[in-house]
């Protein structure tokens, strides 16, 4: 573990590469973490101390609950909000969905207790870059990829609809508050907003330049998205107009990944080239609470709760708690 003033770091070892990290975004399972690799998927139960009842002293605590052989590398990952964990309601069930070099997308499901089954979910003709879960839908998950769609599927892994693009889709992102609209972040710079009920697009964010490799919905204030576009980041208010509402200089050579903090609105992590730098902004002001550069970083996510991050490494995970950082009201 490392500290400072800012910020503390932490690691999970891994057979390789992690190509994807994402936490688990509901409250009550909000302690597990995904890792996508070259092959596999492995779960792990993350505990940070200022998450328990009675803490202890131990900073951050994991272990490894699960891993799913996938045989290709891991493109992207999504968590069903099916899934229960350490629950004294329910018994222990995870169900995620994973996106992949082989094109398909597979949903699997697992008690924990060696009862595992595997969905595929076919229909994508190129790879797929994002995929996400529905929220307050019977397990219905949406995709988009380089193929130029945006894919519809049910719980049982089949295609309910498909939407043309007009480029590369890199982002596919939902909202709790919003369930009937799917936003897509398009490479050519173009971010379009679905309605799933109307089955048709009803409105568009223009970045005004390309190319654009990633965005976020706040869940905080589901009015506000965030783009990673060209060197920039950039936050668009839908409800005041499709231009940037503002831009700010993020990676000289190029932004890649943009993340909206999800237990508070005004902290955003990216990261770019050159080299691999990960950065976390504050909206506020302009100091950054967290500049590194690592030798690997592929794939970000921000813990539920608290102000975590997690960035995969050349087998290791990342983890930054930021200090500094208070949860704020929506």
């Amino acid at each position: 573990m490392i500290e400072n003033n800012v910020y503390s770091t932490f690691s999970i070892p891994c057979h390789d590469i992690a190509n994807v990290v994402e936490f688990a975004p509901y409250e009550w399972c909000s302690t597990l973490l995904a890792v996508g690799t070259n092959s596999r998927v492995s779960i792990y139960q993350c505990v940070f101390d200022q998450e328990k009842e009675e803490p202890d002293g131990e900073e951050f605590e994991w272990r490894s609950i699960f891993d799913f052989q996938n045989g290709f590398r891991v493109t992207s990952i999504s968590w069903c909000p099916e899934t229960t964990f350490m629950t004294r309601e329910k018994e222990d069930f995870i169900r995620f969905a994973i996106g992949g070099s082989d094109k398909k997308i597979k949903i699997v499901s697992a008690n924990l207790k060696g009862d595992n089954t595997c969905q595929i979910c076919e229909g994508h003709t190129d790879f797929i870059n994002s995929i996400a879960y529905i929220p307050d839908t019977a397990g219905e998950l949406v995709s988009t990829g380089d193929d130029n769609t945006l894919r519809l599927w049910n719980k049982e892994g089949e295609q309910q609809g498909c939407f043309q693009l007009s480029a590369p889709g890199m982002s596919v992102c939902v909202h709790e508050r919003e369930p009937g609209k799917v936003i897509v972040a398009q490479k050519n710079g173009i971010i379009k907003i679905f309605s799933l009920a109307l089955q048709r697009q009803i409105m568009s964010l223009d970045c005004c330049q390309a190319p654009l490799m990633s965005a976020d919905w706040s869940y905080m204030n589901e009015d506000f998205v965030v783009a990673a576009c060209g060197t920039e980041w950039l936050i668009f208010q839908m409800s005041r107009s499709s231009q940037p509402l503002e831009r700010r200089q993020a990676h000289t050579e190029g932004c890649k990944h943009v993340k909206w903090a999800r237990n508070q609105q005004t902290l955003l992590a990216t990261s770019g080239r050159p080299g691999r730098q990960i950065k976390v902004f504050s909206t506020r002001h302009h100091q950054m609470p967290l500049s590194t550069t690592l030798q690997v970083a592929y794939g970000m996510s921000w813990h539920q709760k608290i102000p975590a991050l997690a960035i995969g490494g050349d087998k290791q995970v990342h983890m930054y708690l930021l200090h500094t950082a208070r949860s704020q009201p929506s």
